[in-house]
């Protein structure tokens, strides 16, 4: 592995652990319990213990950082320039239906600056990661955004409710946080989504910039409702033209 932070160290071996628990519980789905959070979001049982997992392996490394987490909302700790972003399951409704397409999140925003991502695509196999100033990998390999320059060339997710007819290529995944670490990788050339949780992109926001791509700017303070543009540097503008009133 090249050469990574402490923190990414600490972030990595608990997405690890947790990530056993969601393959256990991915092939055994007639179990789980389910209730109903709201009409198009649901909490499992695995999400609580994945979340939990993550949880208590990060205090035990960093006992006094900070939590924002999509099951226990906002924990001040005594740290609160330090703080984990953690999302146990981005993909839910994907992940209860059978769908093998869902990852963990876990960021570190220190300062009011996202400074290291993570996301792990536990099916696939696939580690998403990055740190400030230090390149965005996949599995150890150095990845890098698309070069394509031409709108009608690229391929684009979208995710939320979008009433006006897109005219180009796009795609819904259902995963927010692996549609950004696609974006990063190149294999999405873009990347647009309305009123969407911190927890939910933050590590793919690092992701993304690290892998030369840009995120339209946004508040780190906003923990919800946020809206999210990335997309490769040569097709920023036309895109954020195209998307502008969406």
């Amino acid at each position: 592995m090249n050469s990574i932070s402490s923190n990414l160290n600490i972030m990595i071996k608990a997405c690890e652990k947790a990530s056993k628990i969601l393959i256990r519980d991915f092939g055994e789905l007639e179990k789980l319990q389910v209730s109903k959070k709201s009409p198009s979001d649901f909490v499992t049982n695995s999400d609580l213990k994945v979340e939990k997992i993550i949880i208590e392996e990060l205090k035990k490394a960093r006992p006094n950082f900070s939590f924002i987490s999509e099951e226990n909302g906002i924990k001040k700790n005594k740290d609160d320039s330090n703080t984990w972003i953690i999302d146990p399951i981005d993909g839910t409704i994907n992940f209860l239906h059978g769908i093998p397409h869902f990852a963990i999140s876990i960021a570190l925003k220190s300062n009011n600056e996202i400074v290291s991502g993570l996301i792990f695509d536990p099916i696939k196999d696939e580690m998403f990661y990055a740190e400030k100033n230090s390149g965005a990998f996949l599995n150890n390999q150095r990845i890098r955004v698309s070069n394509k320059n031409k709108l009608n060339d690229c391929l684009f997710a979208i995710g939320g409710k979008i009433t006006n007819e897109l005219n180009f290529t796009n795609r819904r995944s259902g995963s927010a946080a692996l549609d950004l670490a696609y974006v990063a990788a190149g294999r999405y050339d873009g990347y647009f989504q309305k009123n969407l949780n911190l927890w939910d992109i933050a590590a793919g926001i690092i992701i993304v910039q690290e892998a030369g791509g840009i995120i339209k700017d946004f508040n780190l303070k906003d923990i919800k409702n946020v809206n999210v543009i990335a997309s490769n540097p040569n097709i920023t503008v036309k895109f954020n033209e195209k998307i502008n009133n969406f």
